[in-house]
């Protein structure tokens, strides 16, 4: 079975290829093709995957290329992993919101709109090509905003476009955990957008576990997601929010971090990357090693910002545990290559799942798998403050869709000025002449 990996240079994609390693079953990846517009930061990544195959028996082969149809011919499955503009783009993101007091955060507000706008032509490109050159092949959606630009993809290649993230899944893991629940045999009752979702329950043999934590102030205070948002407002809200709902929750507060900081997180992951791939020109150095102590300084300091606003702390040794959206996506394959049936999180069409959205809206709910696919999960309907969150969400990213459609620089600016985090019209209008100044890649917007 042949994988394709769609920014193949980039810095998690060893994550993948151990978690492909472990996988022994018949019927398993035997080729993975890398591909990436950055044919240095190939060869780094290759060296990466290189050592960490050394002495593994029958590891999959890896091949790379810069020419993306020869990659996607013959694929079985496409992971989409790009980012358009780079880590230089995204730090330019956080700068722009940030100068007119707004959040810039890649996959939330202003920023995400920004990433939108100039991924969207490029995944549309992708899922067109892979429409001609491997109708039969699946593609698996990393790339952020992943619930926007996997739904720009279903677009042209239907429910063969499946988005993923490692967020609810952690936040399952966490919860469960906690519980004395083994995360495997839990039932996740979570349901939104990708970034903008709840936990509402977690069922195990039958009984709803949730309400025991929600019940106790001190083990609420204990995990991560109960130190960013705190235990009073966690049992006001009668559930468990995504990380990212701190963006919306307390917004003032974590946009006056991120305007505190020394750097953001965007700059922060820039500068370090950089190291790791400068490093990476010397052919005696250390590839895998070098890669693991800079992805072990990038999960510790993940959301950082949000953390030191909410006066959280350091990130716990178990929520920085490895099997996470890799583990997903190799799950997905199983399910889907072997019709081995798996529950999971996904972002998928909503279908009927959701009645306040319309059938092609792409939300995040638990999915049965098999060799037909995913199939959206029956779930309660949301509760009106969460509706109205989702439904908003979801309209600006159709405004991002149709701006990135249509070429109309209006559209765009509608995009920016419709979202609950961008408090003003004046303010959309400059951050879209902000991020055209930064951004040539948005010189379609007219």
């Amino acid at each position: 079975m042949r994988l394709v990996i769609l920014g193949g240079g980039g810095f998690r994609v060893p994550l993948v290829y151990r978690a492909l390693l472990a996988d022994r079953a018949e019927g398993r990846v035997t080729e993975v093709v890398l591909h990436d517009v950055d044919a240095a930061r190939l060869g780094a990544i290759a060296r990466v995957l290189d050592e960490q195959a050394a002495g593994v028996p029958a590891a999959p082969a890896v091949r790379v290329t810069t020419d993306l149809d020869e990659a996607l011919r013959g694929a079985d499955f496409v992971f989409s992993a790009i980012r358009v503009g780079g880590l230089e783009g995204r730090a330019a993101d956080e700068r722009v919101a940030l100068a007119e007091g707004v959040l810039g955060q890649e996959t939330v507000g202003a920023g995400g709109i920004a990433y939108g706008l100039r991924t969207v032509p490029v995944a549309v490109d992708i899922a067109r090509r892979v429409a001609r050159l491997a109708p039969d092949a699946w593609v698996i959606n990393f790339t952020n905003p992943a619930g926007l630009v996997t739904e720009a993809m279903s677009r042209h290649i239907g429910d063969r476009a499946i988005g993923i993230c490692d967020s609810p899944v952690g936040l399952g893991r966490r919860v469960a955990r906690l519980l004395g629940a083994e995360p495997r045999g839990a039932w996740l009752d979570y349901v939104g957008l990708n970034h903008l979702g709840w936990l509402r329950g977690l069922q195990v043999d039958g009984a709803d576990l949730l309400p025991r934590l929600l019940a106790d102030r001190d083990l609420l205070e204990s995990f991560e997601e109960g130190k960013l948002f705190g235990a009073d407002w966690l049992q006001s809200l009668g559930a468990i929010p995504n990380e990212y709902l701190h963006y919306y929750y307390f917004n003032r507060e974590a946009v006056a971090a991120y305007r505190g900081a020394e750097r953001t997180r965007g700059a922060f992951l820039h500068d370090q990357q950089a190291r790791f791939y400068e490093e990476m020109r010397n052919p005696e150095a250390a590839a895998f090693k070098t890669w693991d102590a800079t992805r072990a300084e990038r999960e510790a300091t993940y959301m950082e910002h949000s953390r030191e606003a909410a006066g959280a702390g350091e990130r716990a040794p178990e929520d920085m545990e490895s099997g996470g959206y890799e583990q997903v996506a190799l799950a997905l394959m199983r399910a889907i290559a072997r019709d081995e049936r798996a529950t999971l999180i996904l972002n998928v069409r909503n279908r009927t799942t959701l009645a306040e959205l319309d059938a092609d809206a792409v939300i995040e709910v638990p999915c049965l798998v098999d060799a037909s696919g995913p199939h959206p999960a029956t779930v309660t309907p949301l509760p009106g403050h969460a509706t109205g969150l989702v439904c908003a969400v979801k309209a600006v990213e159709r405004e991002v869709l149709a701006a990135a459609e249509s070429g109309s620089r209006a559209t765009a600016v509608k995009a920016f000025a419709l979202h609950p985090l961008v408090d003003s019209v004046s303010v959309a209008r400059r951050l879209m002449d902000g991020y055209a100044r930064a951004h040539p890649g948005l010189a379609y917007l007219t």
